[in-house]
């Protein structure tokens, strides 16, 4: 049985995730990773609804990214639940993030970011050290953001020997950065640069990870352009539906991400586009476009 830890998997992309997973591939048991208890637990609800053998392979755990807390004791509970495993868990990924501007821009870095980072910290030991897999759900807006900074922070954030202390100063300086940043009056660029340099910076995340656990298979990728409460409100400030957006449904979010849990993607510490294909992490590459090789 493969034990898959997803984060933020009470709605969107999560929940389909874990719905696709329990569909699709029956040696897998999800446990849904939820900040908030009671919405954990009507998605998992709505998943028992759905088909009541699951609740044999599905469990919930409340699980707040960006406490340090509340990861370790999410954690202790799987460790506990699972107790005589010493590595009780196949993979981890790590999908929950926020776009969010109104609960502050920092907080934006604090979940896409460090908070990925928490998870990995803690949960790396319950990891199946010859077959392990960790995904981080990342975005197009990470490459896009590259292909438009500063030179010295991209050649950073794109460096295969990249190292963490590298990226947490860029996130330090960013964050200090973020209070003159909120008096500008363009605040779609605000918005956009914060998210944008929060996922860039989960890519090189990934790069470093991947080079430090060489035996498991690490790799980030993005849903693609996916209606969530994240994507959302463009449809509605731009007058329009979700679809007249190009926004796609969350379950054609879950493509590249179960790809990476479940397939054969080659090697370790790559970006991955919603077709699940290799992308590259400093320009935006169209799904359907041939494939990155550098």
């Amino acid at each position: 049985m493969k034990r898959i830890l997803i984060t933020g998997s009470n709605k969107g992309i999560g929940l389909a995730t874990a719905k696709n997973l329990l569909q699709s591939y029956k040696e897998t048991f999800v446990l849904m990773g939820s900040r908030d208890l009671k919405k954990g637990e009507e998605a998992f609800d709505s998943l028992i609804s759905k088909n009541p053998e699951w609740k044999n392979r599905l469990d919930l755990v409340q699980l707040d990214v960006e406490s340090e807390k509340s990861v370790s004791d999410a954690s202790l509970e799987i460790a506990k639940k699972f107790y005589g495993e010493p590595s009780p868990l196949y993979s981890i990924l790590n999908n929950a993030g926020i776009a969010n501007h109104v609960l502050g821009l920092n907080k934006i870095v604090q979940v896409n970011t460090y908070g990925t980072k928490r998870v990995c910290d803690v949960f790396l030991k319950l990891l199946d050290p010859n077959i392990g897999r960790v995904v981080n759900v990342t975005s197009a807006s990470g490459p896009v953001y590259l292909a438009n900074c500063n030179q010295d922070v991209r050649k950073i954030l794109t460096n295969p020997n990249v190292k963490w202390k590298e990226i947490d100063n860029l996130l330090k300086e960013y964050q200090e950065r973020l209070l003159e940043l909120d008096k500008d009056n363009s605040e779609n660029s605000i918005i956009g640069n914060a998210y944008g340099f929060s996922k860039a910076c989960a890519n090189a995340y990934t790069i470093y990870l991947a080079r430090e656990y060489p035996k498991l298979k690490i790799n980030s990728c993005t849903p693609g352009f996916i209606e969530t409460d994240l994507t959302r409100p463009l449809a509605i400030a731009n007058g329009k539906t979700p679809a007249e957006m190009g926004m796609k449904t969350p379950d054609q979010g879950t493509s590249a991400s179960i790809f990476l849990l479940m397939g054969n993607p080659l090697g370790s510490g790559h970006y991955y586009g919603s077709d699940c294909k290799r992308s590259p992490l400093d320009r935006y590459r169209s799904p359907g476009d041939p494939p990155y090789s550098g």
